[in-house]
């Protein structure tokens, strides 16, 4: 199937963008039809469809989901057992439907809370929404939600959808998680770190609880796709299969492999809105934030290219993580008639939410992974293959509510090669984190149940970086009165370090502001067309002590600003990634509060920033050599100044990095200048504080 003509004028408005700069030969697409899923065409589904076409009511459409009609037999499984595996396929209606049959079958007692953990925010807030809306209440009441710097629950709150990281942390605080009577582990499959901790977290407060005669705790484990035989032994639970509301799915692989992923996808979404009914909305897997705003300009530019022609209006939305809950809301509202909407996701669009409206998904195959390299030390963020588990949940997207098409950017031999599942993030990632916040549960993370329990070297590397940083101490390792503090905190170890150090170097108002600049994602804008006034403008900020201290300079700026949003576009900055850093450093500033840090600020003395910063990340040290090449201090790796960073062109001694960026070469981003005397008089650097 030809889905891009090169030479079509409508496309050359692309040609402004950075996606442009290697253009693809034409896009083909083949369909599978081995792998094409066929569907099931029974009564409910086609029950299904009349309810989408004569727009019956929210309750009727509830009645023809599987989980609503398999309810007795669900219910009666879910009493018998204390714990219990479901895999409900995509439609099934298992993450709204589930909740609501507890609460009324009266499976929650006549106060306990069912707690249903989801791996991402957007998932907690629109499903949460959604449940109040079948309820016929406003969220915050009987149906709530709470993530990360929002909870809308009140004590009347017996439905409550939270981020996995934020049940956690409610364990951290409550070891058997008394407020529930049931806790739904959802989209079990991901395998987020946070996830696995519950795992072992949910279990362990189930246990503890019938240790203490307290009224028991019911877990319900549920996914569209899993390894069944490894959560069963795991759990020691049965396992139930739910059938999904199946709609026919045809699958495309690209003839060829695609050299920019990013621009075949765009091409192939313009040949649909050009040959495709109106809304018959598409969606479009990319990898951050950076590439998704690159795109949505481009798309922009020729959605307005093709405005009056006989094409429909396109409407064009980013979705990711960093975007403010309500921005992140508006993809999800169905498209006007006659209208197309295009979303440009990145995986958080994956699992759990539906998406109205979808009937085309393009997946350009790759996804943004953090990886930890306990040998060197370093996270290093790069862009890597999907696995086949992912591929088939990216296409189900395009099948939730009618028949749809799934075109993968990739070859059927690139698919065969794709590993089965992901790897489990908690066997990849730095694992310093987790072993304080099980620690603060009272947990040691060297005898901790895990699913797949992390490499023996990962522990080690972590429970050591908490006792240079003097969290914890002894053999099994004990928190100490800095490590309790220091759990209060929902950062890295490392930078919760940098901002109890700040109380020393008397910077914490400056630490708080950089540390919530540093968990979001990157304030300035680089649009491809005006990249010299976007420098030019990044430049009035730039401070040669570096990247952090230029962050600040932003920030004071951005607080002094009335107009705030005119301002950011005048300056090319995000206007919506500072807003979410200040939420950030409102609840960081709440937790320094609780923490009773002192107040104080280094004003114009900036270096005090950099002495704190160094308390932390004194293992991100990289060193100038003779051949005025840079090398990471402990690890010996190469590494280069990031073009983005304000130190770039210049050569400092010493340096601090906050990360690592891998595209081929080793980038290192976020940087200061470190005067070499600060090591000394800290006793810091490689050998010492062992």
């Amino acid at each position: 199937m030809r889905v891009h003509d090169d030479a079509d004028p409508k496309f050359s408005a692309m040609g402004k963008s950075k996606l442009a700069m290697k253009r693809p030969s034409t896009v083909v697409f083949r369909e599978n039809p081995n792998k094409a899923q066929k569907t099931n065409e029974n009564k409910t589904v086609a029950n299904a469809k009349n309810s989408d076409r004569t727009n019956i009511s929210l309750h009727q459409r509830r009645k023809l989901l599987p989980v609503y009609i398999l309810r007795k037999r669900l219910l009666d499984e879910i009493r018998r057992h204390s714990t219990l595996i479901i895999i409900g396929e995509t439609g099934s209606g298992k993450t709204t439907q589930i909740p609501q049959l507890l609460l009324q079958a009266g499976v929650a007692g006549s106060s306990g809370c069912i707690g249903i953990t989801q791996p991402r925010r957007i998932a907690a807030v629109s499903v949460a929404r959604r449940v109040a809306q079948e309820q016929g209440v406003k969220p915050g009441k009987l149906v709530g939600y709470c993530v990360r710097f929002e909870d809308c629950t009140s004590p009347q709150t017996r439905i409550k959808y939270l981020t996995d990281g934020m049940m956690v942390r409610e364990a951290m605080t409550d070891e058997i998680l008394s407020d529930y009577s049931v806790v739904i582990l959802d989209e079990a499959h991901e395998r987020s770190v946070h996830t696995d901790v519950l795992f072992g977290v949910a279990r362990r407060a189930q246990n503890l609880r019938k240790l203490k005669n307290l009224p028991s705790l019911k877990l319900l484990i549920m996914s569209a796709t899993m390894d069944p035989v490894k959560f069963k032994e795991y759990f020691q639970a049965p396992a139930l299969y739910l059938e999904g509301r199946q709609h026919p799915l045809r699958i495309f692989h690209a003839v060829s492999s695609q050299q920019d992923y990013a621009f075949a996808a765009l091409a192939t979404a313009f040949q649909i809105h050009r040959e495709a009914p109106a809304n018959e909305d598409i969606l479009i897997f990319l990898t951050g934030q950076e590439e998704i705003e690159a795109a949505t300009v481009a798309a922009r530019q020729v959605a307005k290219q093709l405005d009056g022609q006989e094409y429909p209006p396109l409407k064009v939305f980013p979705l990711y993580a960093a975007l403010p809950t309500h921005q992140q809301l508006e993809a999800f509202k169905p498209s006007a008639p006659g209208m197309r909407k295009l979303i440009l996701s990145t995986n958080v669009a994956e699992t759990s939410v539906t998406i109205g409206g979808i009937r085309h998904v393009i997946d350009t195959g790759v996804v943004k992974a953090r990886t930890h390299h306990p040998t060197t030390g370093l996270d290093v963020l790069r862009v890597e293959k999907i696995s086949q588990a992912q591929a088939w949940q990216r296409a189900g997207r395009a099948a939730r509510e009618a028949s749809g098409k799934c075109y993968r950017a990739y070859t059927r031999e690139e698919f065969e090669k794709m590993k089965d599942m992901p790897i489990p993030e908690i066997q990849r990632c730095s694992l310093a984190g987790v072993a304080l916040q099980l620690l603060a549960i009272g947990v040691d993370i060297t005898t901790f149940d895990f699913m797949d329990k992390p490499p023996k070297e990962s522990i080690d590397v972590a429970v050591n970086c908490l006792e240079k940083l003097g969290a914890v101490k002894g053999s099994p390792p004990q928190l100490t009165t800095l490590g309790r503090t220091m759990s209060l905190f929902p950062l890295d170890p490392r930078f919760t370090k940098v901002i109890l150090a700040s109380v020393e170097h008397r910077c914490l108002e400056e630490a708080l502001t950089v540390i919530a600049l540093l968990s979001g994602e990157s304030i300035f804008m680089d649009p491809p067309t005006k990249r010299e006034q976007a420098y030019n403008a990044r430049s009035r900020f730039a401070s040669p002590e570096g990247d952090h201290v230029t962050l600040l300079n932003v920030f004071r700026a951005y607080q002094s600003a009335t107009q705030k949003k005119v301002w950011c576009h005048e300056n090319f900055l995000h206007h919506r990634n500072l807003e979410y850093g200040s939420e950030v450093r409102q609840q960081l500033a709440a937790l320094a509060e609780r923490a009773n840090l002192e107040k104080a600020s280094c004003g114009t003395n900036t270096k005090q920033l950099r002495k704190a910063f160094l308390e932390g990340l004194y293992e991100n040290l990289a060193e100038l050599q003779r051949d005025q090449t840079y090398v990471t201090v402990y690890s010996k790796q190469p590494v280069t100044i990031h073009p983005s960073s304000t130190l770039h062109g210049t050569k400092p001694p010493l340096l601090l990095f906050t990360e690592v960026v891998a595209t081929g070469r080793c980038y290192l981003r976020g940087l200061s200048v470190i005067d070499p005397a600060w090591l000394t008089q800290k006793n810091i650097g490689p050998g010492k504080r062992d």
